[in-house]
């Protein structure tokens, strides 16, 4: 794997003619990981091992949390390397493709079954998603990846590209908290009890941002390594913050 001097740059707009290696598939594994947690954990909750705090079940949580947080690990990466501007790109495509999918589930779940055909039950149950969920997931998705990436570019800014443990954990911590108070009430409450929302909230809430902390030595090694090959490093000095572009 080549590599090249690493060039500080202070704005993402300053990189708008250098050609990238890998931001193309740094964008599909994070488009990738949102649709597939989204899709097939984000309702079931799990029960991997029995421990009580008071009414507190510590060991209920929903399954999505095994993978989701990787698309914070790819946000923090995203936004280390290429800066906030391409990291709200990312974003951008990955709310379209959430969207997408949620559009193609609800029409392929109402396309009538053809005769014969014993599997529309099991249909419904798995890709039947309800308009809340969707919603929910969409609205939590969008404010918390964009929460986590600017938190994660100011601190950058702030620290001069030092500690790079306190940037993509502080920026979970924000990001993660953000994305969990939309998520859950929104999407479950009055389905689950509010024992159980508030109890799956605080549980996942706790161990997406200790993932992020255990995954700290795997972000270190990406980022260094893209940094090298990309040959960048961009500082958001110049950056224009608005949510509502996909400039890059």
């Amino acid at each position: 794997m080549s590599t090249k001097p690493i060039e500080r740059v202070e704005s993402a707009s300053a990189l708008s003619n250098h050609r990238f290696k890998y931001y193309d598939f740094a964008m599909a594994a994070f488009v990738a990981i949102l649709i597939c947690s989204n899709l097939i954990g984000a309702a079931k909750l799990v029960q991997m091992f029995e421990l009580k705090i008071g009414s507190w079940d510590v060991g209920i949580f929903g399954a999505g949390i095994l993978f989701f947080p990787l698309s914070y690990v790819l946000g923090d990466v995203l936004t280390e390397v290429y800066g906030y501007a391409r990291a709200r790109r990312v974003v951008w495509a990955g709310f379209a493709a959430v969207s997408f999918m949620a559009f193609m589930a609800w029409v392929v779940v109402a396309m009538p079954p053809a005769p014969g055909w014993e599997g529309q039950a099991a249909y419904e149950e798995v890709f039947g998603l309800t308009p809340r969920i969707v919603i929910a997931s969409i609205i939590a998705f969008w404010m918390g990846e964009l929460s986590n990436a600017f938190v994660m570019a100011r601190m950058k800014v702030w620290s001069g590209g030092k500690h790079l443990w306190q940037r993509t954990i502080g920026s979970t911590i924000v990001g993660q908290g953000v994305d969990s108070l939309i998520f859950y009430p929104i999407a479950f409450l009055g389905i689950w009890t509010t024992s159980q929302v508030i109890t799956v909230l605080i549980t996942n809430y706790i161990l997406k941002v200790l993932w992020e902390a255990l995954l700290t030595p795997v972000t270190y090694r990406v980022v260094n390594t893209l940094k090298r090959v990309e040959g960048v490093d961009v500082y958001d000095k110049e950056t224009e913050f608005t949510p509502f572009s996909i400039k890059s």
